[in-house]
């Protein structure tokens, strides 16, 4: 059956899942969404959810049922992966790193790339669309105050990911010697701020950037 990921190319979410359908070597199409009009990610859900990614599986359609659920990852997992992107042994550690990375990393990483997207738009009424996204969320003025705050953004990050350098200092990836869903979450975040060349990796995670390439080229032995 045909697999599609529905989402757009600069997502730090929707890189971490195709990252891991190509470790998998499952083959996929990905269908890119509007930022500013997700209609078609209404549809497909039936109106249940506007976040992405969505993963259709033939007639499947999988979305996350809530803001700290892994639904398509697991999905991929039980369907694909045979349990090895959350193996049993690693479950307790694995859910704090995924928590750290989605509420403390992608939280500050996201804002050094987003203003230079909304940039991008050049049609100003999805430009408009896409602001006024952010700021229901982020309040009024936030893209804006993001571009002022970039130094401060980019050295905060730095400062995040700095454990997670040390974590790969000893093993390949984060948990191990193979790499787990917190790896490819991490590869996912990590892609979004490098997503157009705007922003360099911070100096001093040379073990980063080497686990950016592992993830890239890293293909699961099959059962």
């Amino acid at each position: 059956m045909n697999v599609e990921v529905h989402g757009f190319a600069h997502s730090p979410f929707c890189i971490a899942i195709e990252t891991v359908l190509g470790s998998l070597e499952v083959p996929f199409e990905r269908r890119e969404v509007s930022v500013a009009d997700r209609s078609s990610v209404l549809r497909l859900t039936g109106g249940t959810c506007y976040e992405v990614p969505v993963l259709v599986h033939g007639d499947k359609v999988v979305f996350e049922s809530g803001a700290d659920s892994q639904d398509i990852a697991g999905y991929i997992d039980g369907t694909f992966a045979s349990g090895r992107l959350f193996p049993d042994r690693l479950r307790g550690i694995q859910a704090l790193v995924i928590r750290y990375l989605e509420h403390e990393v992608e939280a500050v990483t996201f804002r050094a790339y987003d203003p230079f997207f909304v940039d991008s738009v050049e049609d100003v009424a999805e430009r408009g669309m896409i602001v006024r996204h952010k700021e229901r969320k982020f309040g009024r003025g936030c893209v804006e105050r993001w571009k002022k705050e970039r130094e401060s953004i980019l050295l905060e990050s730095a400062d995040l990911l700095r454990p997670l350098e040390d974590m790969v200092s000893v093993n390949p990836f984060l948990l191990g010697s193979e790499p787990v869903f917190a790896d490819f979450l991490l590869g996912g975040i990590l892609g979004n701020f490098l997503f157009g060349g705007h922003n360099g990796l911070p100096s001093g995670l040379p073990r980063l950037e080497g686990l950016v390439r592992r993830l890239e080229s890293f293909r699961f032995n099959g059962e």
